[in-house]
């Protein structure tokens, strides 16, 4: 299983880690204005899943209203293409614009790419459609996993729709799932996890104990230096990253 590192990747003060050879989730909001990542990308030194930025949109009601997709698509798929990214998502923005809407600026998107991009289903789809979904498309996608639309206690979904995707030779990421034992217990093609930065912000220390992410919660009194903790937290994921792929 691949675990993509998802989240702000910006260098600030110097390098924060060393990204090269790691596989990295980012938003194409960002992406498009960070060059140092870019360059990074072109050089073939980051294995990077390409979010279309969906999720900016879906929570901030204020870019949703004068938002002209059909040029957003334009500027994401030229970067698409600027940039050779061979894995991206659709826009799936099903709550905003509504799904007929959706697959129209996916036929967009795969039009001016001419790839395909990884689709992203929501339990509002149905049964029907992952199972079409996964009949045309090799890499396909489970969204709603951090807004909750789909539920803690209904992740049990996960195995039947793995399952139907293996069936038909398809592909499967978890969108922002990282639930530590999940992982072990649901068979994903790849997830990503933003994980890292949460130690950061609440004072933790994590530690990959050769199986899986521990954390150390900071003694009461002490204080922690905040970028010390950050480079930490990402090494100690990347160890996690790696280990994921030979052995989940």
């Amino acid at each position: 299983m691949k675990v993509y590192l998802a989240g702000e990747h910006e260098v600030k003060n110097g390098s924060l880690a060393d990204w090269r050879g790691l596989d990295i989730l980012e938003s194409f909001v960002y992406c498009e204005k960070n060059r140092h990542f870019n360059r990074l990308v072109n050089a073939g030194q980051i294995n990077l899943l390409l979010d279309s930025g969906a999720f900016t949109f879906m929570s901030d009601k204020n870019n949703q209203g004068g938002v002209n997709w059909n040029a957003y698509i334009d500027r994401y798929a030229a970067f698409v293409l600027e940039h050779k990214i061979e894995k991206f998502f659709e826009l799936d923005i099903d709550s905003v614009v509504g799904l007929k809407e959706v697959e129209r600026l996916r036929t967009r998107l795969e039009s001016l790419t001419h790839r395909q991009s990884i689709p992203v289903w929501h339990r509002a789809r149905g049964l029907d459609y992952w199972r079409s979904m996964v009949k045309e498309y090799e890499y396909v996608a489970i969204g709603g996993i951090v807004t909750r639309e789909i539920k803690q206690h209904e992740h049990g979904i996960f195995t039947n729709l793995i399952n139907i995707a293996k069936e038909n030779g398809a592909r499967v990421h978890g969108l922002g799932y990282t639930n530590l034992k999940g992982l072990e217990k649901y068979k994903f093609d790849s997830v990503d996890s933003t994980s890292w930065l949460y130690g950061n912000r609440s004072g933790e220390v994590f530690k990959f104990n050769g199986k899986t992410i521990v954390s150390i919660t900071k003694p009461p009194g002490t204080r922690l230096n905040a970028r010390d903790v950050a480079i930490n937290n990402f090494t100690e994921w990347v160890k996690f990253q790696k280990y994921a792929e030979k052995n989940l």
